[in-house]
């Protein structure tokens, strides 16, 4: 994760050009996708704007990404990964509790995304997969990951691509974000 954080910061001249710790939507956070021939990591806004009132969408659900019309060309054009150290889910069940999901062992997880641009800006939604065991104790759905090894294929091979969004998700570990760090298993 660091060394895409030294690249875009590099490219941008400006080494307070990326937030740390924890993004939100509509925050910048660097993307990993085919821009002008080339895969590279540049800066994009997190979430679609919602074209009925206020907000943004964040999440498409893979299943249905390609019969909606928001989502279909970009599933189709313009896919990219999120790298990430891990990513938040709140456990709403009255403690309202926080953990922090990551892989097992790795330092970096990939998110699969979309891309468009809207009035000029570069922005992405992650998509997401029906929860496996390791996380359906705290949420229905999950990111889908995409393996390290397969980040190229993912951006650059559509079939390819549709058939990981089949795949099997990831076992993942789970932190409170109130403990001292203590590793935990939530199944």
């Amino acid at each position: 994760m660091a060394y895409i954080a030294e690249y875009i910061k590099k490219r941008h001249n400006n080494a307070n050009c990326i937030r740390t710790g924890e993004i939100f939507p509509t925050n910048t956070a660097p993307v990993i996708a085919e821009l002008n021939n080339e895969i590279a990591a540049e800066l994009f806004v997190w979430g679609f704007p919602k074209f009925k009132g206020n907000g943004v969408i964040i999440n498409a659900r893979s299943e249905t990404a390609s019969e909606k019309p928001s989502f279909r060309s970009s599933l189709i054009e313009r896919r990219c990964v999120i790298p990430s150290t891990g990513f938040y889910e709140w456990k709403h069940d009255g403690t309202n509790k926080k953990y922090k999901f990551n892989l097992p062992y790795l330092e970096n997880l990939y998110m699969a995304g979309i891309w468009n641009e809207y009035n000029g800006e570069r922005r992405y939604v992650i998509l997401t997969a029906a929860a496996n065991r390791s996380m359906s104790g705290i949420h229905d759905r999950m990111p889908v990951i995409i393996p390290k090894s397969e980040i190229k294929r993912w951006i650059l091979d559509t079939d390819a691509a549709m058939d990981m969004l089949r795949d099997t998700q990831p076992e993942l570990e789970a932190v409170s974000a109130d403990d001292t760090g203590e590793q935990m298993s939530l199944w």
